[in-house]
C-alpha cells in the first residue's frame, strides 16, 4: 500500500466564510509564503482525516460519516492541487527537485528583478504587532457608535460654519504658499495618511488578523504607506472583512470632519492651512484613488468582500477571457465556474471596465516614466512599461488561442472574426489613405501695408485715399507733414549753405585756409545730411506701391496726427491668392511641388479653393508667424510663447508648405484661415506609425 506524502506541519486551517449558496469554507494558511487557499466543505473533510495515509480510506470514511459522496477522483484532485502549491512534505529527490525548479522558474536576474518592481517597490520597516497589543484598548473608542455620532456632529456644524465663511475658505491655501504653510500641509498629509494606515492595522487586529510588516511602497519613486492585512481572509465574518478593508477611508473621513471644525476655530497660520488640507484635498484624494475596484487597493477589498469572491480579479479575467474566445472562435467551452446569470454578467463587465481602466493607468504612468528620466533612458522605459503591462497580455492570450487552433471549425462566430479581422487589417494596412490635411491660410497675392515714416500729420496738399478706392502704382494715397523733420531739414539746408559759401571764400581767407580739406569733408557731410533728410520728407508722401485696392478705417482726416509705425493704409492687388500651409514631420516627405491643394475657408461662403504647391520647407520652422493658427490664440498649432521676445515657438516639428498658382480669382481683402487638404503620395496607417516611431526614435535617443 503507497503512504500518501504529509502535509507541512506549519499549514493552518481556519473557518471562512459560507458561499453564496450556504456552503461552508475553511481558509488554509501557508505561513512561509503568507498565502491563503480557500477550500470547500469535501476537501476539508478529506484533510482532516489525512492521517489515515490510505486514500480509499478517507474517501471510504467521508463518504460514511457525511452526506457527501465523493470519488477516487476528488481525492486525487486535492492530492494535485497541494502538490502544485507546494504544501506536501518534500520526501524524495523527485519532490526535491520539483521545489528547486520552482523556485528557479521565480527566481529572477537583477535587472529583470529591477524592470519588474522599479514600478511598485514595498519596503518593510516596522514590525506593529506589539505597539498594536498594547495600544488597541485605547482604540477600542472608534469602534463605538457613540464615537461616529459624535463625528457627524463635528462634520455638521463644521459645514455649517465653513459655508458662512465660504470664500475665506476656498482661498486659505494661497495664503499660507511659504516654507513655514508648506511644511504644515506636507505634515497634515503625512499624518493623514499614517492614520489611515493604522485604521487597517488596528481594526485587523481587532479581528484576530496578524499584522506582520508596515512600511513605505514607492510607487513610480512616490512614497506610499502600506499595511500587510493578507491574513483578513482568515476572518470568518463578511461585515468584519468589510470593516477592515473600509477602516482606512473612514478614518481620513473622521479626520476630515474634525479638520473641518478645527479651521473654523483656529487662528490663522500653517496649522489652519494644513486643517484646510485634511478637510477637503486628501480624503478627496484617498476616496478617488483607494475606493476605485479596478487596482489593488481599499475598493478591490471591499468590492470583493461584499460579493464574496476571493481573488475577485483573476475570476472576473477568467469570465472575460472566456467570453471573449466564445464570441471569436466559438470554443465551446464551459463557463470557468457556476454562478447566476447576473453575476456572470456583472464578472464579465467588470473585467473589461478592469481592462480598460489599467490600459489607461499603465499608459500614464509608462508616460510619467518617459518624462521623469533622461530622453534615452526615458524612452526605453517607456516601451519595457507598455510592452510588459499592456502587450505582453494581449500576446499571451493570442498565444493561447493560437495553440488551440486545432480546435477552430468555420462556424458564425469565426466567419465573423474572419471578416472583422479582415476589415481591420484592410484598414491599417492598405494604402488606402491619401491627402494630407494640414491648416492653412490664404490671402492676396499682392498686398502691402503703408506706415507713417515718422510723427507727424496728415495735410491737405493731396486727397486722402479712401477704403475701397482702386489706385495705380504711385499715385498719392496721404501727404503727411513733420515739424520735427522739416525742422532738421532747414537747420540741415541753412548749415550746408553755410559751409558751401566757406569753401568758395577759402582761397581768400587765412582762417578758413587754415582749415584745409576738412572744410570740404564737412560741406560734403552736410550735402549729405540735406539729401537724405530730403528723401525722408519724400517718404511721408505715400504713394501705392502697385495697382490696386485700397484698405482704410476712413478715419484719415487733415490735421489728424499720427505716431512713427501707425499702420495708415493697405493696398491690394486685385487679382490672385497665395497662401502657407504647416503640415507634421511625418507628413513633410509625402508633400512635393505640384501637388494639388484643396483650400477650405473657416468661411463657409468663399467655398473651396484649388490651388498647387509651389515649394515645400524642408527644414522645420524654427517661429510660428501666422498668428491665427498659433494655440495661444485659438489657433489649431501647439505653440509657446517666449517670455523676452514674445516669439511662437512650435512644440512639434512642422514644415512650411508654399501655396500658390491658384487660378484667376479676384483677391480677398485679407488673409483667411482654413484647412488645406494636399494631394500627398497614399499611404497606410501602419506605415504611417512605423515613420512616427522611427522619427520618435530618432529625436529622443540622440541627444
Amino acid at each position: 500500500m503507497s503512504h500518501l506524502p504529509s502535509l507541512r506541519q506549519e499549514l493552518s486551517l481556519t473557518p471562512g466564510a459560507a458561499t453564496p449558496d450556504g456552503a461552508p469554507t475553511w481558509m488554509l494558511h501557508d505561513p512561509a509564503g503568507n498565502r491563503f487557499f480557500q477550500i470547500g466543505w469535501p476537501a476539508f473533510e478529506m484533510l482532516s482525516r489525512w492521517s489515515l495515509d490510505d486514500p480509499e480510506a478517507i474517501v471510504a470514511s467521508v463518504n460514511a460519516q457525511t452526506t457527501l459522496r465523493l470519488t477516487r477522483d476528488d481525492f486525487e484532485a486535492l492530492l494535485r492541487m497541494l502538490h502544485y502549491q507546494h504544501l506536501l512534505v518534500a520526501a524524495s529527490p523527485a519532490d526535491t527537485g520539483l521545489l528547486e525548479n520552482a523556485a528557479a522558474a521565480h527566481k529572477l536576474s537583477r535587472a529583470m528583478w529591477l524592470l519588474k518592481h522599479y514600478l511598485m517597490i514595498r519596503v518593510p520597516l516596522w514590525r506593529p504587532m506589539p505597539f498594536l497589543r498594547r495600544f488597541a484598548r485605547y482604540a477600542e473608542i472608534a469602534y463605538r457608535p457613540a464615537f461616529w455620532m459624535v463625528i457627524a456632529l463635528m462634520a455638521l456644524t463644521g459645514l455649517v460654519l465653513v459655508s458662512q465663511r465660504w470664500d475665506e475658505f476656498i482661498h486659505t491655501f494661497h495664503g499660507y504658499a511659504d516654507l513655514r504653510g508648506l511644511i504644515a500641509i506636507g505634515a497634515a498629509i503625512a499624518c493623514a495618511k499614517i492614520l489611515h494606515e493604522f485604521g487597517h492595522a488596528f481594526t485587523a487586529h481587532r479581528y484576530g488578523c496578524r499584522v506582520p510588516t508596515m512600511g513605505v511602497a514607492l510607487l513610480v519613486m512616490v512614497p506610499v504607506l502600506y499595511t500587510d492585512t493578507t491574513e483578513a481572509w482568515k476572518v470568518p465574518g463578511r461585515a468584519q472583512r468589510l470593516r477592515i478593508g473600509a477602516a482606512g477611508m473612514l478614518t481620513e473621513l473622521a479626520l476630515a470632519a474634525v479638520a473641518t471644525l478645527a479651521w473654523s476655530v483656529l487662528p490663522d497660520g500653517p496649522l489652519r492651512a494644513g486643517a484646510f488640507l485634511l478637510a477637503t484635498t486628501t480624503w478627496i484624494g484617498t476616496l478617488t484613488i483607494n475606493a476605485s475596484p479596478f487596482m489593488r487597493f481599499d475598493g478591490y477589498f471591499l468590492l470583493s468582500d461584499w460579493l464574496d469572491m476571493p481573488n475577485l480579479h483573476d475570476r472576473a479575467f477568467a469570465f472575460g477571457r472566456w467570453w471573449l474566445a466564445e464570441r471569436l472562435f466559438g470554443f465551446g467551452d464551459p463557463q470557468p465556474e457556476p454562478c447566476a446569470v447576473k453575476r456572470r454578467r456583472f464578472l464579465i463587465a467588470f473585467s473589461f471596465a478592469t481592462w480598460l481602466y489599467r490600459l489607461v493607468v499603465f499608459f500614464s504612468i509608462a508616460l510619467i516614466v518617459y518624462h521623469t528620466f533622461f530622453k534615452a533612458l526615458g524612452l526605453m522605459l517607456f516601451f519595457v512599461e507598455f510592452g510588459w503591462f499592456i502587450a505582453r497580455p494581449v500576446v499571451r492570450e493570442i498565444a493561447a488561442c493560437w495553440h488551440r487552433r486545432a480546435q477552430l471549425h468555420w462556424r458564425r462566430e469565426t466567419r465573423r472574426t474572419a471578416i472583422i479581422g479582415a476589415l481591420l487589417i484592410g484598414f491599417f494596412v492598405l494604402p488606402w489613405h491619401g491627402g494630407v490635411s494640414a491648416p492653412a491660410v490664404l490671402g492676396p497675392l499682392r498686398a502691402q501695408g503703408l506706415y507713417t515714416p515718422e510723427a507727424g500729420y496728415v495735410t491737405a496738399q493731396a486727397p486722402i485715399a479712401h477704403d475701397g478706392q482702386r489706385v495705380r502704382a504711385g499715385d498719392v494715397l496721404a501727404v503727411l507733414a513733420s515739424p520735427d523733420l522739416t525742422h532738421r531739414l532747414q537747420a540741415a539746408q541753412a548749415d550746408e549753405t553755410l559751409l558751401g559759401w566757406e569753401v568758395a571764400q577759402q582761397p581768400f581767407d587765412e582762417r578758413l585756409l587754415e582749415q584745409g580739406a576738412a572744410l570740404r569733408r564737412r560741406w560734403d557731410a552736410a550735402r549729405q545730411a540735406v539729401t537724405g533728410l530730403t528723401a525722408q520728407v519724400a517718404q511721408l508722401t505715400l504713394r501705392a506701391p502697385f495697382d490696386g485696392i485700397v484698405q482704410t478705417d476712413d478715419a484719415l482726416a487733415p490735421g489728424t496726427w499720427l505716431p512713427r509705425g501707425e499702420h495708415v493704409f493697405d493696398v491690394v492687388g486685385p487679382i490672385g491668392v497665395k497662401g502657407e500651409a504647416f503640415v507634421g514631420e511625418g507628413d513633410a516627405a509625402r508633400v512635393a511641388a505640384g501637388d494639388r491643394v484643396d483650400f477650405v475657408a473657416a468661411v463657409p461662403e468663399l467655398g473651396v479653393v484649388h490651388c498647387r504647391v509651389k515649394a515645400v520647407d524642408r527644414v522645420n520652422a524654427a517661429t510660428l508667424d501666422v498668428l491665427s493658427l498659433a494655440s495661444v490664440y485659438g489657433g489649431p498649432l501647439p505653440v509657446r510663447q517666449e517670455p523676452g521676445t514674445h516669439r511662437l515657438v512650435p512644440l512639434t516639428a512642422i514644415y512650411r508648405v508654399r501655396i500658390g498658382e491658384c487660378p484667376a480669382h479676384e483677391a480677398w481683402p485679407r488673409e483667411i484661415d482654413g484647412t488645406a487638404t494636399i494631394g500627398g503620395a497614399r499611404q497606410s496607417f501602419a506605415w504611417r506609425g512605423l515613420k512616427y516611431l522611427a522619427s520618435v526614435f530618432r529625436r529622443e535617443g540622440g541627444a
